[in-house]
């Protein structure tokens, strides 16, 4: 880690096919992302977005505070990386998880679930732009056939305009955030491994999140249902998910391990149809095969 360099990240270290394990923490990663956008739909019924942020990303950190391998990485965490670690507190918690539920005040639930599927496109991107090696061309072809997934799942709502059109903006913001925090958590991971990381990246996001909540808190209620919704948010979607998460990252790279954001969609639907009457247009039907396909491709052997 003497690369002295703000914006730094590293190839993963497995660039094979994904492993059956590799398949199984994606997986748990997308059932628990998948379910946060209904869980914030709940938040929001008594709580401002400011607080919803606020409340996963501090409950998140107390769950992480809890595990001993977080308080305690395996090595002292270097003078050099603590810029990165409060960079990565900015756009990996602070920023992208307070657009989130703003944009939620306008957009659905399973919108905002099939939007993610964008992240890993963008990821190479980044990727690329940082200096490593371009994905090979099969991993070329299923991020593009992932973009014109999420670009079908889009098109209702931006033919909607208006304040549809700009959550879904919001919501654009967000996921390039992830993909600039998917690049340079991996050298971090590697270093000191997820949960130590994440609760770092986590303390930094719930202290810059805070004075907004603070206000916040003056446009809330307090409702069980909404709290046990940030609860359950927090504590596994944001604790227990971002550290097994940024363990993916560090394994198989930051392009291919964003493409759990392609297994996203199907969770976040299910809820959102079930539970908030949200209305699928067919059109997003069909993106979703897509980017899942496209999820598929991305997981064959290569650089990422």
């Amino acid at each position: 880690m003497s690369d002295r360099r703000l914006l730094q990240t590293t190839t993963g270290t497995n660039t094979g096919s994904f492993a059956l394990g590799d398949w199984g923490l994606l997986g748990a990663v997308a059932l628990t992302w998948g379910a946060s956008f209904f869980f914030i739909d709940l938040g929001l019924d008594a709580f401002h977005p400011t607080v919803v942020a606020f409340g996963r990303i501090a409950l998140g950190a107390l769950a992480l505070s809890l595990v001993p391998a977080a308080r305690r990485p395996a090595t002292p965490v270097a003078a050099s990386d603590r810029p990165r670690i409060v960079l990565l507190g900015v756009v990996w918690m602070a920023v992208p998880l307070t657009l989130f539920p703003v944009a939620e005040q306008w957009i659905s639930s399973s919108l905002a679930g099939m939007l993610n599927g964008g992240v890993p496109l963008v990821t190479a991107g980044v990727a690329t732009a940082l200096g490593l090696r371009r994905p090979g061309p099969t991993q070329v072809l299923g991020l593009v056939g992932g973009f014109v997934g999420v670009v079908l799942i889009s098109l209702p709502s931006l033919a909607i305009g208006g304040r549809d059109a700009l959550g879904v903006g919001l919501i654009m913001v967000a996921l390039v955030c992830y993909a600039v925090s998917a690049n340079l958590a991996v050298p971090l991971q590697q270093a000191y491994g997820g949960p130590a990381l994440m609760l770092r990246v986590e303390l930094v996001g719930a202290v810059l999140t805070l004075p907004a909540a603070l206000w916040g808190a003056t446009e809330s209620r307090f409702a069980w249902p909404s709290f046990l919704a940030v609860a359950a948010l927090g504590v596994f979607g944001t604790g227990v998910a971002f550290a097994v998460m940024a363990t993916v990252l560090g394994r198989i790279g930051a392009t291919r391990g964003t493409t759990v954001t392609y297994l996203m969609p199907p969770v976040s639907i299910a809820l959102g149809v079930a539970f908030r009457d949200d209305h699928v247009e067919a059109v997003a039907l069909v993106g979703i095969a897509v980017v899942l396909a496209g999820a598929f491709v991305v997981s064959r052997s290569g650089d990422g």
